[in-house]
């Protein structure tokens, strides 16, 4: 764990860690981008469709459940190289297969893997960047946000066909070999392993940072990801405006999140982890706030809210670093990040029904109640934090 690691080697981890980051953001939008692609050409129903997504979900549940417990008793830089070779596994489904059914497989696979890598990623930046980690996890995640938004700029113009989707599944699994050589040429410096009985599930269980983790989380994933999934909707249906206006503004959330990861990075590195998401947290909950409360008046309001929330999920999955010994991390944020996706495909199921009974304007209030409750639960557990802690607070609040 003390081992110093020669500057020239961590700018390698850096690169390693930045392309990969690329090719999953990338990897990741094109489930939305070629929606209507897989629709039109495996002639699917609305139902069959929505399945994508579902899978895509137990694929986060049972990777993260799995593979942190695999973290934590294995050598970190053979599971993780393990993780992305399975994620090259369903890429590979993408571009050689015909079916609806492998194209669920490949989802299953490529979505599961790629958040247990972005967990991954979380874990080592304090390892291998000791004197940063809270800056370099922000801006390998805006490193991510450049995949995203440049695949849902560029190929999202290119999604016309089935074909495209396999030529640009093609160079993400390209970019994914050259990744994988990179870091398997790096050194990972390696957290010395306790008895594997000690590893347990229990003691994650036992202790009393795991129930308001999991409560920040999921209520934090609902007001996130409901944008993602129902803002375009929203802006239509329920207040009214033009498609292309809607878009936009959508946008312009992401965009923060993306750009906000960049700029932020050092003040989150000067103020500590727990600071910045109280803060953080703070302003994206008044904005989310004002941006619905006023419709749209101030829709532009909640957009520009991404700004505020670049920050939160890196830094929180960073934060779960100050209540977990690090020879527990992996299983405990994975189960963590896995029960709490729980509320999202809860919301998910139940939300439609609720906008057929109530509308699309009201029934965006129960994301707004979800932010509320997010920043509720950070702040009961911010009281409580220092007796949770396992390590001493002057190294938390350098982590």
């Amino acid at each position: 764990m003390k081992e110093k690691i020669a500057e020239h080697k961590r700018y390698i981890a850096f690169i390693g860690f930045g392309l990969c980051m690329i090719v999953l953001g990338a990897s990741d939008s094109l489930r939305g981008i070629f929606s209507a692609v897989f629709q039109n050409h495996f002639s699917l129903s609305t139902t069959e469709l929505s399945l994508i997504v579902t899978v895509s979900y137990l694929g986060n549940l049972v990777f993260l459940l799995c593979g942190g417990n695999l973290l934590d008793r294995f050598n970190k830089k053979k599971v993780f190289l393990m993780t992305l070779g399975v994620w090259m596994i369903g890429a590979l489904l993408f571009v050689t297969s015909e079916s609806y059914p492998l194209l669920l497989v490949g989802m299953f696979l490529c979505m599961g893997t790629s958040t247990l890598m972005n967990t991954t990623i979380n874990i080592l930046v304090p390892v291998i960047f000791a004197a940063s980690p809270g800056l370099i996890v922000n801006i390998l995640f805006f490193v991510q946000g450049i995949g995203t938004s440049g695949a849902q700029n560029i190929v999202g113009r290119a999604a016309v066909d089935i074909v495209n989707w396999k030529l640009v599944n093609g160079v993400l699994l390209g970019g994914a070999l050259v990744s994988m050589l990179i870091l398997f040429f790096f050194n990972m410096p390696q957290v010395t392993q306790k008895e594997k009985e000690s590893i347990s599930y229990k003691s994650i269980l036992k202790n009393p940072a795991f129930i308001y983790c999991i409560l920040i989380f999921g209520f934090y994933f609902i007001a996130e990801h409901g944008i993602l999934n129902w803002f375009l909707l929203y802006g239509i249906n329920g207040l009214g405006i033009q498609t292309n206006q809607a878009a936009v503004l959508l946008s312009i959330f992401f965009g923060g999140i993306t750009v906000g990861r960049l700029i932020f990075a050092p003040v989150v590195q000067k103020l500590g982890v727990e600071r910045s998401i109280i803060i953080f947290g703070g302003i994206a909950t008044i904005l989310y706030g004002i941006g619905i409360v006023g419709g749209s008046s101030t829709v532009v309001v909640l957009s520009s809210a991404g700004l505020a929330f670049s920050i939160l999920y890196p830094t929180l999955v960073l934060m779960l670093q100050n209540y977990y010994e690090k020879e527990c991390i992996a299983s405990a944020t994975g189960m963590i990040i896995s029960i709490a996706t729980l509320f999202d495909i809860g919301f998910n199921l139940v939300f439609g029904k609720v906008v057929d009974l109530i509308g699309m304007r009201l029934a965006f209030f129960i994301l707004l109640g979800s932010m509320i409750m997010f920043f509720i639960c950070l702040m009961l557990f911010w009281k409580r934090a220092k007796q949770y802690k396992q390590i001493e607070p002057e190294q938390a609040m350098k982590i």
